[in-house]
């Protein structure tokens, strides 16, 4: 498998969950992470596993436009099973006066190909000040 291949699958994951995040289709973005998937992202906490994604990101549904603006990616580690990669996120939340930045961090993610697909494996985040 050539490094394109991998960095262009870890992409596409990346995009599928930002978008399905965004737009509030919870079962979406659980079917971008493996059966064992975990999570650790401030404010929504740490979970282990589909069923507590799925509660854990059904919390924080969209109530309002948001957009997570997901930038920068780099496979910093990859073979044929199993990729690391680090990307910037600017979170924009649209208010009646416009939008904002309501933050920006960054995110570290390991991905685990299925098949032709790559899933969460751990995705964490830190935000700045």
């Amino acid at each position: 498998m050539r490094f394109a291949d991998v960095a262009e699958g870890v992409r596409a994951t990346i995009a599928a969950y930002t978008q399905a995040l965004d737009d509030g289709r919870v079962d979406d973005v659980v079917a971008t992470f493996c059966a064992d998937g975990a999570v650790d992202i401030p404010g929504l906490g740490a979970h282990d596993g589909h069923d507590a994604l799925r509660a854990a990101y059904a919390r924080v549904a969209p109530r309002q436009p948001q957009r997570h603006v997901v930038v920068n990616t780099l496979v910093t580690d990859w073979d044929e099973h199993e990729a690391s990669a680090v990307s910037d996120v600017v979170f924009l939340l649209k208010r009646e006066e416009g939008w904002s930045v309501q933050l920006v961090g960054r995110y570290h993610d390991t991905l685990h190909r299925d098949g032709e697909n790559w899933r969460f494996h751990r995705r964490t985040a830190e935000f700045l000040p």
